[in-house]
């Protein structure tokens, strides 16, 4: 209960403000109607309307809950205006991506460690690709691809590889070369080969950090998945929900499938932190 008391006073102030922000930003339309049908309106009555209106700049808390809720329970996980639905397509290519980003992140680093010429030139590389706005990226790789022939779930894929590969790079970098000298040393002595030091000592230490750096590359594959979705004028994902909704002004669509997105990614790194937990104990690094 001490723990959860922080928590749920954060949140509490969080949900107030949000009450208070919808106000002040939806206020300007009931006055509007309020000097067009020549009449006055109260306190109360703006503040009704403000937390009631269909096209909101700012939904409510209960709005969006509402609309969250008709999204994932409210609608056949079949039909093109769940969320479930939409948000399981956005899933695999953030899942594909993710695999992808991952293997090519540990392959990165492990060359990385062993060989000087791609630690003096990949990793530099590396990190300038992430300066590059992934908006910017996400239409190129879109077109090209399309003009391959290649359309549907890789190109997301790949945009989300490309978000996600990052962080694999550096926790992996960081982990393999967290084992000291004297460790090394020893094996050294034990006439023990690259290969062997590899596995027997590199890799058990770098489990930590890849397991740390995997929660974030998840999240980043799943921002990349969605961003994929916009320019390519996708029917189906959240990032589509999210660009239906710009078009037609509709809000509470936008901030439903804002939420659907970060309860997903908050699964996936649920997830991640349960398989962590469970091979770091069966390796007995519990945590």
């Amino acid at each position: 209960m001490k723990t959860l008391a922080p928590i749920l006073t954060v949140l509490l102030a969080i949900i107030v403000l949000w009450y208070g922000a919808s106000v002040l930003m939806n206020r300007a339309w009931t006055y509007d109607q309020a000097a067009r049908a020549g009449t006055t309106v109260t306190a109360s009555e703006v503040i009704r309307d403000a937390w009631s209106q269909d096209r909101p700049v700012l939904p409510a808390p209960h709005q969006v809950a509402k609309g969250l809720w008709d999204g994932l329970a409210g609608q056949a996980v079949t039909s093109k205006k769940s969320l479930v639905y939409h948000g399981w397509q956005t899933l695999k290519a953030t899942l594909v991506g993710f695999l992808i980003g991952t293997v090519l992140g540990i392959l990165l680093a492990v060359g990385i460690i062993h060989n000087r010429a791609m630690d003096l030139s990949v990793m530099p590389w590396a990190i300038a690709s992430q300066t590059i706005p992934i908006l910017a990226i996400a239409p190129m790789v879109i077109v090209v691809l399309a003009s391959q022939g290649i359309t549907g779930l890789l190109p997301k894929a790949i945009i989300s590889a490309y978000l996600s590969f990052f962080p694999v790079v550096v926790g992996m970098v960081k982990g393999l070369r967290s084992p000291d000298q004297m460790q090394l040393d020893l094996l050294t002595t034990y006439n023990a080969s690259n290969s062997q030091a590899f596995w027997k000592l590199r890799l058990p230490a770098s489990m930590p950090y890849l397991f740390a750096s995997l929660k974030v590359s998840v999240a980043a594959s799943l921002v990349g998945a969605i961003v994929g979705e916009l320019p390519s004028g996708a029917t189906v994902g959240l990032g589509a929900r999210l660009l239906s909704g710009s078009y037609y002004g509709q809000t509470i669509q936008i901030w439903s499938a804002l939420f659907a997105a970060a309860i997903l990614a908050a699964g996936l790194v649920i997830l991640i932190g349960w398989i962590e937990r469970r091979t770091l104990a069966r390796m007995g690094m519990a945590r």
